[in-house]
């Protein structure tokens, strides 16, 4: 276990810029990279739909460099958690007790896997309960360690709109997953979305939301020294490659009203071709194809 304290050259940098920031006791490592950070919170008490969700969101997040911070918590935080793992990501859990205590104490292997690979963080020094009053302060520290939160499933009142009230508070950006009207676990996200945040279908629906300098910093899910296989032609990703060219700019605008599918589709289909080597966006929201040459390289 160490400790960092605001202004050290270790302590988190996201972290540091909030109001306050807490000084920090860690077990594992918290690197530099960690700054391209998103949460992935929800319900305790998630649903197969949620569970299923977050892990898919956390593990193809983590597979292309982002840290998936969460709270250790039954439920959505655990799933995101483990599908950080899978993908072999990076992964931060913020504690609302001592570093020392591991809550729920259904998680300590999670934990264990954790520390390993990525780290554990709490606020509260060794010894101290998990304490009801501890938690929003934690969600506090575990918004300023991210670019943004996702909720996946919460109710109307819950700890997870608690997170997303501090982030939003904190200038990051807020995301939510849609869910059925008739579920209970998905009123507070329906009500998110309906109050200007975010929703999202998959990880490019975040991605896409970044500022410039951070959605630069995702990588490919799986660097090659080869081309990869093209998109097929009957995909989204094909049929918006089939657009472009390699020395004719084409703005957005026009791949919009040439693809017919609705904009958001064809924002999320080009960062995917980016992130996978096929296109390169230019100055002004134009797009090229990107030669084999220039994807080995």
């Amino acid at each position: 276990m160490r400790s960092l304290h605001p202004g050290d050259p270790n302590y988190p940098a996201l972290l540091g810029a909030i109001p306050s920031p807490p000084p920090l006791y860690v077990r594992g490592t918290v690197t530099a990279d960690d700054a391209l950070a998103l949460a992935i919170v929800g319900a305790r008490a998630a649903t197969p739909y949620g569970v299923e969700v977050a892990e898919r969101l956390a593990g193809e997040l983590a597979a292309r460099g982002v840290t998936i911070v969460s709270g250790l918590a039954r439920g959505i935080d655990a799933a995101a958690h483990r599908g950080a793992l899978g993908a072999r990501g990076r992964t931060l859990a913020v504690l609302g007790c001592g570093i020392d205590v591991v809550y729920p104490p259904e998680n300590r292997a999670l934990a264990r896997a954790i520390e390993a690979q990525g780290a554990l963080v709490s606020q509260f020094e060794g010894g101290v309960p998990a304490l009801p009053g501890h938690f929003p302060a934690r969600n506090r520290t575990l918004a300023g360690l991210s670019l943004g939160v996702v909720v996946v499933e919460a109710a109307e009142r819950s700890g997870a709109l608690i997170t997303a009230g501090f982030a939003a508070d904190l200038g990051r950006e807020v995301f939510a997953v849609p869910g059925r009207i008739t579920s209970a676990t998905s009123g507070g996200t329906n009500r998110l979305i309906q109050d200007g945040a975010k929703l999202i279908t998959c990880w490019q629906d975040v991605v896409s939301e970044l500022p410039e300098p951070w959605r630069r910093m995702v990588r490919a899910s799986s660097p090659t020294t080869h081309d990869p296989s093209r998109p097929s032609a009957e995909s989204d990703e094909g049929r918006m490659l089939a657009l472009l060219t390699l020395d004719e700019p084409q703005h957005i605008e026009r791949l919009i009203a040439r693809g017919g599918l609705e904009p958001a589709r064809v924002a999320a289909t080009l960062m995917a071709l980016e992130l996978g080597g096929w296109a390169r966006q230019l100055p002004g929201q134009r797009w090229v194809s990107v030669g084999a040459r220039a994807r080995r390289t």
